[in-house]
């Protein structure tokens, strides 16, 4: 079976290059972030308590501001996760009366949540829609595409922020470009100057040489314990963007009055520098593997997207089985050729923030790390597995062998 992975390897040479042509880009604009903003032993140490000047926290979001091209950066481990990410960014910038679209269908199942569109009644109470705040959505185009007509149509002067989730979530539909989500911004800015263009960046960073910001985003949000952290961050997240919603969402995780200058960062410096400078490298490697998951498993017959050959936007890769059975198999074998908790057999269960029971596969040496190795699944029709993640292309490599060895006999 090796002979399958090492022949599909010989004929991805072009996307490989693609991929570490991308790699080299970024690392060396991360590189220069760091030297331009003089990073030194002594950003690795934090303050106690209140967290007040703090110079490690005030170069962190420095650095993360000019990776991004962001007029300001909020880059914090007190984010517990990214979907509260974006609920901050959310809450924070919009308010009683204000009108939110999401641009592409619905959000995946936890931001539905927040939105206020799933979730039992004590959830929908605490919600944007809770709070008085409008919602709409712009359907995709036969489930798959973004509708730049009806986009158009959708957004007038009362529309204060879309929702621009990068990533395909658990979907099948395409995950957004950056030539995609350019269109969309231009869209919105031409009918509202003053709509706020905010992206879920979360599995993007990395994968392109350009962020949304240098597309036409005003405001972007992502996980530490996804692509930006680079396998080390122990938690935390990142928000960056014009300043004032960036001060805006910082008033929303602490307090008005405080915003980013107060919570201690509990000595997680220099992990989060470190992290992000492994970045670029590790994101290159988690791609390498999707595309190699996506040639082979194509070969043996089942559907896979995004297709090897197309340009890369995130570091998710769909496999779609059809049944229950090969996508539980599935998760099992990523779950026993994991460096932690091998031994541990996932099973279909119902988690908070999810509709439907999900099967879930990640022995991540940080928990619910996505960056690293990881594949879940809702079981649900068209019962699809998520691929995601791999520290190195060697793991994802040797997982894949695994799993066409069991696929196929």
């Amino acid at each position: 079976m090796n002979k399958l992975i090492k022949d599909a390897e010989k004929s991805l040479t072009k996307e490989f290059e693609q991929i570490e042509d991308i790699r080299d880009f970024n690392q060396e604009k991360v590189l220069n972030a760091f030297i331009e903003n003089k990073v030194a032993p002594e950003h690795f140490y934090t303050v106690s308590g209140y967290g007040h000047d703090d110079l490690g926290r005030e170069v962190l979001d420095k650095v993360f501001a000019d990776v991004f091209k962001a007029e300001k950066a909020l880059v914090r481990i007190h984010f517990a996760s990214g979907t509260h990410t974006l609920a901050c960014c959310l809450f924070g910038n919009l308010r009683h009366g204000d009108k939110l679209i999401s641009v592409a269908g619905a959000p995946y199942d936890t931001m539905q949540e927040v939105i206020g569109t799933a979730g039992d009644e004590e959830t929908k109470r605490s919600s944007l829609i809770g709070n008085g705040i409008l919602y709409d959505e712009v359907p995709l185009k036969n489930g798959m595409d973004i509708d730049f007509e009806k986009l158009e149509h959708t957004i007038d002067e009362t529309t204060t922020m879309v929702l621009i989730q990068r990533s395909k979530g658990y979907s099948t539909r395409k995950s957004l470009s950056m030539e995609t989500i350019e269109k969309i911004c231009k869209i919105v800015k031409s009918k509202n100057p003053n709509c706020i263009c905010f992206v879920d960046n979360c599995y993007g960073e990395f994968t392109d040489t350009i962020e949304p910001l240098e597309v036409g985003a005003d405001l972007i949000a992502g996980s530490l314990i996804k692509n930006p952290g680079g396998g080390l961050v122990e938690a935390g997240g990142y928000v960056a963007g014009k300043e004032l919603y960036v001060d805006r969402t910082a008033n929303r995780l602490t307090a008005p009055g405080i915003g980013s200058e107060g919570g201690a960062m509990f000595n997680q410096h220099r992990l989060i520098f470190q992290g992000l400078f492994m970045a670029p490298s590790v994101v290159a490697d988690a791609v390498k593997g999707a595309v190699l998951a996506s040639k082979i498993f194509d070969e043996i017959g089942y559907d896979s997207a995004p297709k090897y050959y197309e340009k890369r936007t995130d570091i998710i890769q769909n496999i779609t089985f059809g049944s229950p059975e090969p996508l539980e198999e599935f998760c099992r074998t990523i779950q026993s050729l994991s460096p932690v908790n091998g031994y541990v057999t996932p099973i279909p269960e119902y988690i908070p923030g999810y509709e439907d029971k999900v099967i879930m596969a990640g022995g991540t040496f940080i928990e619910g790390s996505t960056i690293e190795l990881s594949a879940d699944g809702p079981m649900r029709a068209p019962y699809t597995a998520y691929m995601q993640g791999g520290l190195n292309y060697s793991h994802i490599k040797i997982a894949l062998s695994m799993i066409l060895d069991k696929v196929t006999h």
